[in-house]
């Protein structure tokens, strides 16, 4: 009796080392987040800045009337090839 509940326990014992270590490598292959070093993190930040800054003046000089024209065009040209 003994040798029954000391085998199924090595089986279940196994079961948990194998469901541990298949948890543990899908972890290792997809982390839900990245750990950066300082050093990245300012690189990181500048060109988020950088790239704020570019898209705020491109919103400057941004013609909606420019736009909405072309636009209009683009569309009746659309329409004639039908």
């Amino acid at each position: 009796m003994n040798m029954i509940i000391l085998y199924v326990l090595l089986i279940v014992l196994f079961v948990l080392v194998i469901v541990l270590a298949a948890l543990y490598f899908s972890a290792k292959n997809n982390p839900y987040y990245v750990v950066y070093d300082e050093e990245t993190k300012t690189a990181l930040k500048r060109r988020v800045l950088n790239l704020k800054e570019e898209l705020e003046g491109e919103l400057e000089q941004f013609d909606v009337e420019d736009w909405e024209k072309a636009l209009e065009e683009s569309i009746d040209e659309e329409v004639r090839n039908l």
